[in-house]
C-alpha cells in the first residue's frame, strides 16, 4: 500500500514543480524582453551620431544590435530572473496555491527547489556564455563599431567655400549655392588636379551631386557648362568645349562603409575570456616579481657600496658647489682667524700655524665635495628607484583591472542564484503587491546591486579594494538577506502588508485587485 502511494506522491510533486516552473516562465520573457529593449533604445540613442548618414545597409544595422545583444542578455536575464521570482511568487501567494501546496505537505524549501535548481542551469549557461561567446561577440562589435565611426558621414559642400582636400583629394570644387533639402546645385566649377600634364577646369551652370552606389565615387551630373584644358608644361595647347550635359565621376575615400578582419584587433580586458585574463595577469605578475627583485637587489649593492665608502661615491671630483671654494679664500679665512684668535705659546703671525690650518681647510674643502658627490648619487638612486615603484605600481593596478572582469565573469551569473533567494521569500511576504510591488521591489534591489557592483569595481581599479570583495560583496549580501528571509517565511512568519507603500506606485502599474486592496486593506 505504501510503495502504491509513493509513485503518486512523487507525481503530484512534479506536477506541482512544473506548474511553478511554468508560472515563471511568462514573468522572465517578459521582464528580460523589456530590459533588453530599454538597453538597446539607450544604445540606439548614445550611439544615433555614429549611424546617422553613414549610408549603412540593413543587414549591417541587425548585426550591431545582435552583437549588442550578447552583453545586454548579460545583464538582462539576472534582472528578469528577480523579476520572474517576485512576480511568479507573489501571484501563487495572493491566488492561495501557496496555502494550498503548504496544506498538502509540501514546504517552502520544495516549492523553491525546482526554481533554485533552474537558476543554476541559468547560472551555469551565463557562465559558459561570458568565457565563450561574449568575448567574441565584443571584439567583433568593437571592430565593426571602429569601422561605422571611421566612414564621413557625407560629402560637404558649402555655399562659396572650396571643398576638402581630404574628400577628394586630386579635385577642388566650389559651389556658388547649394540647397539643404535637395542635392541641386548652382554655379558649379571644378579644378581637376588628377592629371599634373593637363590644367582640366569644368563649369557649371546647374547641377547635382551623389555618391555610387558602393559609396567610392562622388557623381556630379552638370548641365549647361564648359570644360577648359591647358597644357601645364607649354602652355600653348588649349582647348575649350560647350557641353548641354557632362557627368564627372571621382573616387572617393572613406564615405563607403569597408569591414576590418576581426581577428587583427587588439583584446583587452573586455574581450577576454576568464582563462586568457587569467594567463595575462600570471605574466604581468611573474614580471612584476622579477622588477621587485632586480629593484631590491640593486639597492642593496648600493647601500652596501656606501656604507664601505667605495670610491665611485666619495672620492670623485668635487661638485660645483665645491670647488667653488678657492685655497686663496680659505688663507684669507685662515688669516682672518689668526688675527681674531690668540693661541697660547704661538705667534700670531706663525707661518706654521697659517699652513696647518690652511691644510686643514683644503681637506674640509675636498671632504665638502665628495659629500655633494654621494648626495648627487643618492638622489639619482632615489629618482629609479621612484621610476621603478612607478611602473611596479602600473603593473599593480593593471592585475586588479584583469581580477575584477574574472570575478565579474562569475559574480553575475551567480546573481541569478541570489535572486532567486531573495525573491521566493519576497514574493510571498508581498503577495498583495502585485506587478507593482514586484517591479518596485526590483528596482530597488537592482539599484543596490549595481551600486555595489560598480563601486566594487572603481575602487577595486584604483586597488583601494580588493578585486574579490569588490565583485562579490552585493552577492554576499543579498544572499545572506536572501538565506535569512526564507527561513523567516518558512517558519510561517507573518506576511508583511505592503498596502501603505502602494501610495508610492504610479496608478498605471497597479492591477484592479491591488487597487482594491489599497483603498480597502483590511477588507479581507
Amino acid at each position: 500500500m505504501e510503495n502504491s502511494v509513493r509513485p503518486g506522491a512523487r507525481d503530484h510533486r512534479m506536477i506541482l514543480s512544473r506548474h511553478i516552473l511554468r508560472a515563471h516562465v511568462g514573468p522572465f520573457l517578459f521582464s528580460n524582453a523589456i530590459i533588453i529593449f530599454l538597453f538597446l533604445l539607450q544604445f540606439l540613442m548614445k550611439r544615433a551620431g555614429d549611424l546617422v548618414g553613414k549610408g549603412l545597409s540593413v543587414w549591417v544595422i541587425l548585426e550591431l544590435i545582435s552583437l549588442n545583444l550578447a552583453w545586454m542578455l548579460v545583464l538582462s536575464v539576472p534582472m528578469a530572473v528577480l523579476v520572474a521570482t517576485l512576480m511568479a511568487f507573489g501571484k501563487l501567494a495572493a491566488d492561495n496555491e501557496v496555502t494550498i501546496m503548504r496544506a498538502s505537505g509540501m514546504s517552502l524549501y520544495r516549492m523553491m527547489a525546482p526554481v533554485v535548481l533552474a537558476s543554476m542551469v541559468v547560472t551555469g549557461g551565463l557562465i559558459w556564455f561570458n568565457n565563450s561567446v561574449l568575448p567574441d561577440a565584443n571584439v567583433r562589435l568593437q571592430t565593426l563599431m571602429t569601422d561605422i565611426v571611421r566612414i564621413k558621414p557625407t560629402l560637404s559642400l558649402q555655399s562659396g567655400v572650396f571643398s576638402s582636400e581630404k574628400d577628394l583629394p586630386n579635385y577642388r570644387i566650389l559651389v556658388r549655392r547649394t540647397f539643404e533639402e535637395s542635392n541641386d546645385l548652382e554655379g558649379v566649377t571644378i579644378y581637376d588636379l588628377s592629371d599634373p600634364e593637363f590644367s582640366v577646369v569644368v563649369t557649371a551652370k546647374t547641377g547635382t551631386v551623389h555618391f555610387s552606389s558602393d559609396y567610392t565615387r562622388v557623381i556630379m551630373d552638370l548641365r549647361d557648362g564648359e570644360i577648359h584644358q591647358l597644357d601645364s608644361k607649354t602652355l600653348k595647347r588649349y582647348r575649350r568645349l560647350r557641353f548641354a550635359r557632362h557627368r564627372v565621376s571621382m573616387p572617393a575615400h572613406g564615405f563607403g562603409f569597408q569591414r576590418s578582419d576581426a581577428s587583427n584587433t587588439r583584446r583587452d580586458d573586455r574581450t577576454m575570456s576568464a582563462g586568457m585574463m587569467q594567463l595575462r595577469v600570471d605574466s604581468i605578475e611573474a614580471y612584476r616579481e622579477e622588477k621587485i627583485q632586480s629593484l631590491e637587489h640593486r639597492m642593496r649593492s648600493h647601500l652596501r657600496a656606501f656604507v664601505d665608502g667605495k670610491p665611485k661615491y666619495y672620492s670623485a671630483a668635487p661638485s660645483p658647489h665645491a670647488r667653488s671654494i678657492h685655497p686663496d679664500t680659505l688663507r684669507r679665512q685662515v688669516d682672518v682667524l689668526l688675527s681674531e684668535a690668540r693661541l697660547s705659546g704661538v705667534e700670531r703671525d706663525s707661518v706654521a700655524v697659517r699652513d696647518s690650518l690652511t691644510a686643514v681647510a683644503e681637506a674640509v674643502r675636498d671632504t665638502v665635495g665628495a659629500a655633494y658627490r654621494a648626495l648627487t648619487t643618492a638622489r639619482q638612486l632615489q629618482a629609479q628607484a621612484l621610476a621603478e615603484f612607478s611602473g611596479i605600481e602600473f603593473d599593480g593596478k593593471n592585475v586588479d583591472r584583469f581580477l575584477v572582469e574574472i570575478y565579474k565573469k562569475f559574480s553575475i551569473p551567480v546573481a541569478c542564484f541570489v535572486f532567486v533567494l531573495i525573491g521566493a521569500p519576497l514574493g510571498m511576504m508581498a503577495r498583495r503587491g502585485g506587478f507593482g510591488m514586484g517591479a518596485g521591489l526590483s528596482l530597488g534591489f537592482f539599484l543596490f546591486y549595481w551600486a555595489c557592483l560598480i563601486g566594487g569595481e572603481k575602487l577595486a581599479d584604483r586597488g583601494e579594494f580588493s578585486p574579490f570583495w569588490g565583485m562579490w560583496i552585493a552577492n554576499f549580501i543579498l544572499g545572506v538577506m536572501g538565506i535569512l528571509l526564507t527561513i523567516r517565511t518558512a517558519r510561517e512568519a507573518r506576511v508583511i502588508d505592503w498596502s501603505i507603500f502602494m501610495r508610492f506606485v504610479p496608478k498605471a502599474l497597479r492591477g484592479e485587485k491591488e487597487e482594491h486592496d489599497h483603498v480597502n486593506p483590511h477588507e479581507a
